[in-house]
Formats: structure tokens, C-alpha cells, sequence
């Protein structure tokens, strides 16, 4: 597979959009656009983290995951390619993030509130709609809702016009066509910017390539999982180890590593 150049990067190439959603400002003002409420602070739980709920369930591997003073959850996905399989992914990551959140012991009222929301190139419904909200309500009563504190939103980019929601728009278009209409979508321009001018940045964007990357993903991320209740690293210590070695021979700094295979400063200098 080949990789993709690092100045040809958008806002819709994962590497970019976490890079540019780890900036907690812009990450902010995303949700405030979409759910048309001021946040006061975000907090990030999980940026492209690998999780499960055991040994043997299948792994998930988030984008950005933050969480807001009032301690709702928001998972925020990039999803470029169609494959056809956004509502049971969405149903599955929903799942995988209630049961990593509850800790042993704790009553189901504890669950916080939880939204999934898949930023998509493509329209998966078909309905040439903008933005897709999804809750649980009462087939007999559809003004009745379960009230079970979860949302699944699916945003199509190629339908952009169809949002009355001006910021919302802008943000859209820039997501499918790469042309800056708002402030914001010039912010995160600027951003995306300074993502390639960083030369650490340059070079952690190729010493993982597809094939590095994917030993947080499925088959391999069985090694390397984080479980987001207890926040600490179950897995695969060669794995880890491995991965530290490649990136200190291509001079990344330990920090990054630290942040990238969980390993402590420690190990990552013993290793020749």
C-alpha cells in the first residue's frame, strides 16, 4: 500500500484529522457547530487509542474521543471510504465505549451520556442529507424517547448544501472539497498548515505507515489494548517494544514514543 505523500494530507485523511482534532480548541468549536451549544472544556480520553472490552472481542480503534465538563462522551470519526457498514460499527463502538466506562460494581445510572459521530465523504443512508441523527424512541409513540442518554450522528460531506446551519456548512465543504468559506475552516487550514511544517510530525507520519499503524488495529491490536475504565495498557510488551526500537532509530522524540506505545520513558532508553 502505498503511502500517501505528507504534503497532500487534507483535513479528511485520518493522520491530519487527529492531528488537527488534538487541538483542543477546534475540536471544541466542532461540537459547539454541531450541537449549536457552548462547551465550556473538553477533555481527551483517547486519541486513536485501541479498545476492547476482553481478549478476546473485537478491538476498536477511535480517533478522537474527548468528553465535556458536564461528562458526556464524544467519539468523532473520519470515514472516507464506503464500506457499507456504518450503523453496525456505529452500534459496536456504542457498546465497546459503555462497557470500557463502567467499572465492576457501578449502577447503570452511572453510564454518562455518549454520542457517536462518523464524519463521512459519502452518504451511507441515501437520503442526500447533510447530518443524520440517530436516537432510540418508541415505535408506538415516536414522541416518546427511551431517554438511554446515547446519539448516533452520521455527517455527509457531499451534501453540504442541504444544512441550513451556516458554520455547519462551511465545515462540510471544507471536509469534501478543501475550500475555506469560514473562519473556522481557516483556522483548521492554518492548522493543517503547521502540521506540515513540523518535521517531527513529518517524520512520525512515515515511521508509521500503514503496517505499523495497524499494530493498534484488528488481528494485532489484540497485542496492544487500552481499556479506557481502568486507563491502563494490557497487550502485547514485545509489540511495544519493537515499535519503540524503529522509532528511536528514525529520532522521534521519547516523548512521542512514550504517547505511542505506552511503554515508560525508562524502557524506551534501555532499548539499544
Amino acid at each position: 500500500m502505498t503511502q500517501k505523500p505528507f504534503e497532500d494530507l487534507t483535513i479528511s485523511d485520518d493522520f491530519m484529522f487527529c492531528k488537527v482534532m488534538e487541538y483542543a480548541p477546534i475540536c471544541k468549536e466542532f461540537l459547539e457547530i454541531l450541537f449549536s451549544v457552548k462547551i465550556e472544556k473538553i477533555t481527551y480520553l483517547s486519541p486513536q487509542n485501541t479498545v476492547t472490552t476482553n481478549s478476546e472481542a473485537k478491538t476498536v480503534r477511535l480517533d478522537v474521543l474527548v468528553k465535556d465538563k458536564a461528562g458526556t462522551s464524544y467519539d468523532i470519526e473520519m470515514q472516507v471510504g464506503n464500506e457499507y457498514n456504518i450503523p453496525k460499527r456505529m452500534r459496536y463502538y456504542q457498546s465497546v465505549l459503555d462497557v470500557a466506562f463502567l467499572d465492576k460494581g457501578y449502577s447503570y445510572k452511572a453510564l454518562n451520556d455518549s454520542f457517536i459521530i462518523f464524519i463521512c465523504l459519502f452518504d451511507p443512508i441515501g437520503s442526500n442529507k447533510a447530518i443524520y441523527t440517530f436516537e432510540n424512541i418508541c415505535i408506538e409513540d415516536k414522541s416518546v424517547p427511551l431517554q438511554d442518554g446515547t446519539k448516533k450522528i452520521i455527517l455527509n460531506a457531499g451534501a453540504f448544501k442541504e444544512t441550513g446551519n451556516e458554520e455547519l456548512r462551511g465545515f462540510l465543504q471544507y471536509v469534501k472539497t478543501g475550500k475555506v468559506t469560514t473562519a473556522y475552516t481557516g483556522r483548521i487550514e492554518q492548522m493543517i498548515q503547521a502540521v506540515k511544517r513540523n518535521e517531527q510530525l513529518r517524520k512520525e507520519y512515515h515511521i508509521l505507515p500503514a503496517a505499523l499503524m495497524d499494530a493498534f488495529d484488528e488481528g494485532e491490536a489484540r497485542g496492544k489494548s487500552i481499556g479506557l475504565a481502568e486507563g491502563e495498557i494490557r497487550g502485547s510488551r514485545r509489540k511495544a517494544l519493537e515499535t519503540a526500537r524503529l522509532m528511536k532509530q528514525a529520532d522521534c522524540d521519547i516523548s512521542f514514543i512514550e504517547k505511542m506505545t505506552g511503554l515508560s520513558k525508562e524502557d524506551i532508553e534501555a532499548i539499544n
